[in-house]
């Protein structure tokens, strides 16, 4: 069973940065996906097995970025100029896949995390 922890949301004033962590129970390939309310979960940023695919949503490149730390089963998003439109609950994901490229869709990961709050004033 995959266990994430994942931790970092809070509220700020647009922006300001934050940074996301996702804590996993193994090195896995990773995604962040947020969703506000009254909309469906979306596609923010990813990052392979190997840390050599990133892949990120128009919305958020230049702004967001995804790194790994492999020796704390870690993924981490640091979230820069953030604007009130980048209000959502945030959560991690695993791809359970370890040869592929970072992936953008909803259906390709097998284990959620339970979510963290950002909110972001204007």
């Amino acid at each position: 069973q995959v266990q994430l922890v994942e931790s970092g949301g809070g509220l700020v004033q647009a922006g300001a940065s934050l940074r996301l962590s996702c804590a996993a129970s193994g090195r896995y390939a990773m995604g962040w996906f947020r969703q506000a309310p009254g909309k469906e979960r979306e596609f923010v940023a990813a990052i392979s097995w190997s840390g050599l695919s990133t892949n990120y949503a128009d919305s958020v490149k230049g702004r967001f970025t995804i790194s790994r730390d492999n020796a704390k089963n870690t993924v981490y998003l640091q979230m820069n100029s953030l604007k009130p439109e980048d209000t959502a609950v945030y959560y991690c994901a695993v791809d359970l896949q370890t040869t592929r490229a970072a992936m953008s869709a909803v259906a390709a990961y097998d284990y959620w995390g339970q979510g963290t709050q950002v909110t972001v004033s204007s």
